[in-house]
């Protein structure tokens, strides 16, 4: 016995001499490949692995650069890449405000006041408007095969995406040859690019051609190796119930114009002909090949017509293909990694690698086990996937990721493929800040300032205000008005409100003062001023929101009818206090304290209703104690205060963050995945580590897309995560949800390892994740304690250290790493490296 306890303690030492030495050696990037005291590996490259080629859309491996991506299907004897480029949607710039608006709200709060809620919520569909436009698939890159390909080695098949390098891979055999396919999309170099070889000389032949169910030409290049399509998206969208093969109804010619190009290079001995009039490229006898792929749209902007864009899609993609001539495949890869890995590197995780789980095991099988294994590497993976899909759908200069960041194989999409404001858009970039990619975020403050634009017109139109408001669904055109449908989820205002939060947050984490003045102000003002212009002083004294809603979510009202209009929402109200908030604080940054507007918003916070806890001891939903037809309702909008504001907390309203447990209880665990994951981040705010494990937990459940209603939440084989269908949000969300668990901060505090689930992961590092302050925050944790953690700030900042009941206040400085122990003692102070 005494012999077995010493081996324990030796292995515990030198784990802890690992974990220290990898806490301690630096601020952000990837740890290296950890091994055991017997030396085995006990680290998972970050690879998405698959079985064998995609029968399923959800199968395939996304691809992107943030404007510009593709799904890969891996086939054999054939291959099919779904290209998207951000900007393909149908429509024009429309008019986001309805006249009639104002003697429809006028009759509304009428019906409100007076508690008739069933027939406000019928009178409220005239305030709807139009439906969004919808996001487009460029088309389709087909490459396709000889006969002998069907005769592939099975087992010698691969596929993966390795999110370190964000490069596809494809192989597999043929007799005695081995075929390779690598694809990336290039953020530097603006194109897509595949490389496809074969092990032995003038083995690889193959035809590639371009499809779209757009309107559409193709054309080619005199030299023989390029392939141009030219098209037209629809000026309007197709209506629900016609089919999508029926384009005569529309002058496809003044929508959006795009274009792609392909250009083939082969190696020596190698060659590259044309057929079918130019439609398609044949390689013959070659080593191997290199496709490079463009395309682009005369999108310029959501103000400009298109038939007044004087961009050429066809000369920018032209431009692309030849500013890279002079590069190789080698020097393209080494462009496209260092700019990726300058974003992914950042941040590095490790849970408690599991050894039981085979390293040959396909992701798809490892979800499968996950509730037998709990392999920790698998939240890992997932975690970084998050931040590898953002990076890939969303840079500086492009459009915002939507509900699908930019994958989409449809031309009617779910959902419209279009930006949701009640919680999806949101959540898309809820791990921007705490997974360090700040700057995968500017495309939001982009698309909120077209949204303002919009908004003041729909504002003062529709609702008699001042400032701006958005609404439930937008667009590329930065729809404003609310969307066309029932009043339950289009009749939503307060879309633009929420986003506004997203401004100061950014702010609290970079302590950016010239974002803040140039960017995040201007945008909290104008909400600011729709937010009061908007409330109402209601019969019980308190300013009010009338029509309200609960995003999404029917009540019963006192009649036993049903409803979703009535007043004040507690959404709402939660809503209007973090707006208010942070505008307040703003302006103590930026010396306005003393301006009108923060005088007004001062006067009107003393006047919002509270929260109010129900007679079940849960938050209440509504302004009344509704009977609700539907607890355990996807929709958990009433707790926003708790995450992601931060109006109710643990220290400071203890009673209500109690009646967000009974209402987190009382919805359940069963939603779609964007509800799990809100779920995750909720329990960890609560510090529940129980209940936010079993929501991260409860994501990994393998959904067959054949059968995809039979689920809820989950996630396909190459990650992709559910509602179902497809949406990208719970992938963003995840992200979130787990460096919540880890590390949590407000602009005073900042909380280590809050939620932690020492049982499922005792062991782990945790390196360059963000906190509010501008701080990195690095940690190793053995046995569920507290070892080390490393703070560096890029300014001089302020902050109390919480661990488990402890507190030590400290002061970082710009370019040094501080080093403190379990104790919170400062051990060691060094130079950050650049």
């Amino acid at each position: 016995m005494a012999e077995k306890s010493s081996f324990f303690v030796h292995f515990r030492f030198l784990l802890l001499l690992l974990l220290l030495s990898i806490v301690t050696s630096g601020e952000g990037g990837r740890t290296p490949l950890q091994r055991s005291s017997d030396g085995q590996d006990i680290s998972r490259p970050l690879k998405i692995t698959f079985g064998g080629p995609s029968r399923n859309w959800t199968d395939s491996i996304p691809i992107g650069n943030g404007r510009l991506g593709a799904t890969i299907w891996g086939g054999v004897s054939s291959e099919t890449l779904n290209i998207n480029e951000d900007t393909i949607w149908t429509g024009v710039p429309g008019d986001y405000t309805n006249p009639n608006a104002l003697e429809a709200l006028a009759e509304v709060r009428r019906l409100v006041d007076e508690r008739n809620y069933a027939e406000a919520t019928s009178e409220a569909v005239k305030l709807t408007d139009k439906g969004s436009d919808v996001y487009q698939l460029v088309g389709d890159l087909n490459l396709e095969f000889d006969s002998s390909h069907s005769k592939y080695n099975q087992d010698s098949y691969h596929r993966e995406l390795d999110l370190e390098t964000a490069v596809a891979k494809v192989s597999y055999s043929v007799g005695d040859v081995e075929f390779s396919r690598e694809y990336f999309s290039s953020n530097p170099d603006q194109v897509i690019v595949a490389k496809i070889e074969a092990s032995k000389p003038g083995s690889l032949s193959f035809k590639v051609s371009f499809h779209s169910e757009l309107d559409h030409q193709l054309e080619k290049n005199p030299k023989g190796n390029q392939i141009l399509m030219q098209g037209s998206c629809r000026p309007k969208r197709l209506p629900v119930n016609l089919s999508k093969s029926i384009n005569a109804t529309y002058d496809d010619h003044k929508g959006l114009q795009f274009a792609a190009i392909l250009e083939v290079r082969v190696s020596n001995g190698g060659s590259v002909s044309s057929s079918l009039d130019g439609k398609k490229l044949s390689v013959e006898k070659a080593d191997w090949a290199l496709l490079l792929l463009a395309a682009s749209s005369n999108f310029d902007g959501p103000f400009t017509m298109p038939v007044d864009s004087k961009r050429d899609p066809s000369k920018e993609c032209a431009n692309r293909i030849s500013s890279i001539q002079k590069y190789s495949y080698s020097h393209l890869y080494a462009r496209h990694l260092g700019d990726y890995q300058k974003l992914f590197n950042r941040v590095s995780l490790q849970l408690s690698a599991n050894k039981t789980v085979q390293q040959a095991a396909s992701t798809a099988e490892r979800v499968r086990s996950f509730n037998t294994d709990h392999d920790p590497s698998l939240v890992e993976l997932l975690f970084q996937y998050g931040r590898y899909l953002l990076i890939s759908s969303s840079r500086p200069g492009t459009q915002v990721a939507n509900l699908q960041g930019i994958w989409n194989r449809d031309i009617q999409p779910a959902w419209e493929g279009a930006p949701h404001l009640n919680i999806n858009l949101q959540m898309n970039y809820w791990h921007s800040l705490p997974g360090n990619i700040r700057e995968c975020q500017e495309p939001l403050f982009d698309y909120m300032y077209a949204l303002a634009i919009n908004g003041r017109k729909t504002a003062q139109v529709n609702y008699g205000t001042s400032g701006w408001v958005a609404h439930d669904v937008s667009d590329i055109w930065a729809k404003t008005s609310p969307n066309k449908g029932e009043a339950v989820w289009a009749l939503w205002p307060m879309g633009g409100a929420w986003l506004c939060t997203h401004a100061w947050e950014h702010y609290t984490y970079t302590m950016d003062r010239e974002f803040l003045k140039k960017k995040g102000y201007p945008l909290l003002e104008g909400c600011t001023l729709f937010l009061l212009d908007w409330l109402i002083k209601g019969k019980d004294g308190y300013l009010q929101t009338n029509p309200s809603t609960s995003p999404e979510h029917m009540f019963t009202a006192p009649n036993g009818k049903p409803g979703s209009v009535s007043y004040s929402s507690t959404m709402d109200i939660a809503i209007v206090k973090e707006v208010f908030s942070d505008i307040v604080s703003a302006s103590e940054v930026l010396g306005k304290t003393n301006d009108t507007l923060i005088g007004k918003v001062i006067a009107a916070q003393a006047k919002l209703p509270p929260t109010r806890i129900a007679k079940d001891g849960s938050i209440m939903e509504w302004v009344e104690d509704f009977e609700d037809p539907e607890v355990h309702h996807r929709h958990v909008s009433h707790l926003f205060g708790l995450f992601p504001g931060h109006t109710i907390t643990l220290d400071k309203s203890p009673e209500l963050a109690k009646a967000v447990a009974v209402s987190l209880n009382k919805r359940g665990e069963e939603g779609p995945g964007w509800s799990t994951t809100w779920k995750a981040a909720l329990w960890a705010r609560l510090h529940n580590s129980e209940h936010a494990y079993r929501m991260v937990a409860h994501i990994f459940d393998l959904v067959d897309p054949l059968q995809e209603w039979n689920y809820k939440g989950g996630l396909y084989t190459n990650l992709f995560t559910a509602h179902p269908p497809f949406q990208i949000d719970a992938n963003f969300g995840f992200s979130a949800a787990v460096s919540e668990m880890l590390v949590q901060s407000t602009t005073k505090d900042l909380y280590l390892l809050p939620a932690l689930p020492v049982d499922k992961w005792p062991n782990g590092i945790a390196k360059g994740l963000r906190a509010r302050g501008s701080m990195t925050v690095s940690i190793t944790w053995l046995e569920g304690n507290l070892v080390e953690f490393g703070l560096s700030s890029e300014q001089i900042v302020s902050t109390r250290i919480v661990y488990r009941g402890i507190s030590t206040s400290t002061k970082l400085l710009p370019g040094k790493v501080f080093t403190f122990d379990k104790e919170l003692r400062c051990i060691r102070t060094e130079n950050l490296d650049k």
